[in-house]
């Protein structure tokens, strides 16, 4: 049975419903959802822990150029397949107090775009990667340009233009690879089978990467996220920040360092000192930020800074670390872009000065929060913890001094955090702030839901772990014996 086939079209099916159904969109997609996530969990109660991948699927699409409808998963395509089904229910959830003008329509998309998810996080054909990459950048281009905020046509436009671009770099890379294969596959196998020279592996290095940086962002392929994190809708940027961007990270370690190992080594050095440049430069604007939503934006650049630094360190802490992190900073991200919202939406404002003692009228937001920054700040026994543990643990491996320097996320990302809270939550109501409503109904339960997976995850983080561990470890074995030379 194909099991995998049918979970790609669960979101298909979804986003039809959601078409057909317009005057109960919203909840069609949300059950949708739902049916893919409780699917999602059977697959997870099937598949077993080691280095293999299981559930693959592989139709000849267009055989006569070589491409299959090839997909499968291992271990660490499991997490990815968890932290999209898992958060989608969730981003949905987090509209229900919204109301949006042709909503059938963005609730299709937004389900359109989990298939297109799905499909980056299973292909085992490179042709099939690029489709899916593809997939899941229309539906939130037209997302952010329809129901974004005040000057989204331009920001939108900017976004496009370097995540396209970006994309037909890595399809130049994808072409080349295809036509040195023999047979002229796209298969995955057939390009880490190949023998390709330094100077080949260098700048294939670059066609990969400039995509996948662009993505994450890394520094200096950022410039387009503050702005369009800020400009798009709260469920837009939350599909961005919680599952999008690591799509890029995903790439590096499924693609990238498999295909080239080479080029990775030659320039891996570079990439960490660029994403520690990230960590730091990303802060220091973080620091300055009055506008909550923005600031999240930035804290977001940070956050993924390290992730990168960790897994280009090359190691089995800083892959395993990044892995985890992926899942827990989209629940993190996720939580945090909800809560703006919510103080967006009551407030009518994102300036922190007009904020403050909001946590007198509103003690259970003021606590969700609380628990959701805490994550995001890594205080132990908090999701964020392991995950920057064992990424700051790889960096240290390679050189201690840009540990030294990559270290510094978790301080000043306490520092601009709490700062944040401070100002919002804290001190005296005034007459703007004095108006807020407690979180109730659906706001009650995404919030719920963050906290408990921020606090489970925190206390015990071994299961998670163990879904990645075999094949994390055959990866690092597999890259590190072709430059044994």
């Amino acid at each position: 049975m194909d099991y995998l086939l049918l979970l790609l079209v669960f979101p298909l099916i979804g986003s039809l419903a959601c078409l057909l159904n317009k005057k109960a969109a919203k909840e069609t997609a949300f059950i949708s959802s739902l049916i893919t996530l409780a699917y999602a969990i059977v697959l997870l109660t099937k598949f077993v822990p080691d280095d293999s991948r299981q559930f693959v699927v592989d139709y000849p699409w267009i055989a006569q150029f070589g491409i299959h409808f090839k997909a499968g998963i291992d271990g660490i395509s499991m997490i990815m397949v968890l932290l999209t089904t898992g958060l989608i229910p969730l981003i949905i959830l987090s509209s229900f107090n919204r109301t949006f003008k042709n909503s059938s329509a963005l609730y299709a998309l937004i389900l359109f775009m989990q298939f297109g998810l799905l499909i980056v996080f299973t292909a085992l054909d490179g042709f099939l990667f690029y489709v899916g990459w593809e997939i899941a950048l229309i539906p939130i281009y037209f997302i952010c340009a329809i129901w974004g905020g005040v000057d989204r046509i331009r920001v939108n436009m900017k976004f496009f233009i370097y995540t396209f671009a970006g994309s037909l770099f890595m399809l130049l890379g994808i072409i080349y690879l295809h036509l040195q294969t023999t047979g002229n596959s796209y298969d995955i196998d057939a390009f880490y089978a190949l023998d390709l020279d330094s100077v080949t592996q260098g700048w294939l290095f670059w066609c990969f990467f400039i995509a996948f940086a662009i993505k994450m962002p890394i520094f200096p392929f950022h410039t387009w996220q503050p702005d369009t994190y800020t400009t798009a809708p709260t469920m837009g940027t939350m599909l961005l920040a919680g599952i999008m961007l690591k799509m890029g990270i995903y790439g590096v370690i499924r693609w990238l360092i498999p295909i080239v190992p080479i080029g990775f080594m030659e320039w891996k050095q570079l990439v960490i000192i660029l994403s520690i440049i990230g960590i730091v430069y990303a802060s220091i604007i973080a620091f300055k930020q009055k506008e909550i939503k923005r600031l999240v934006a930035y804290s977001s650049i940070a956050h993924v800074g390290l992730i990168a630094a960790g897994i280009f360190a090359w190691n089995a802490e800083g892959v395993q670390g990044g892995m985890i992190q992926m899942l827990n900073h989209g629940i993190n991200v996720i939580g945090l872009f909800f809560a703006m919202d919510i103080i967006i939406d009551r407030l009518n404002t994102q300036d922190s000065s007009q904020m403050g003692g909001i946590a007198k009228v509103a003690p259970k937001f003021a606590i969700a929060l609380l628990i959701i920054i805490l994550g995001t700040v890594a205080l132990p026994l908090t999701n964020g913890f392991i995950g920057e543990f064992l990424l700051l643990n790889a960096v240290y491996q390679y050189q201690i001094w840009f540990a030294a320097v990559a270290g510094l996320t978790i301080i000043f990302g306490a520092v601009y955090m709490l700062r944040m809270y401070k100002h919002v939550m804290q001190g005296e109501l005034n007459e703007l702030t004095s108006k807020f409503r407690d979180i109730k109904g659906s706001e009650v339960l995404v919030m719920g839901i963050i906290c408990a997976l921020i606090i489970i995850i925190g206390v015990y983080p071994k299961p998670i772990l163990n879904i990645s561990a075999a094949a994390v470890d055959t990866l690092i074995v597999q890259v590190n014996s072709k430059l044994a030379f």
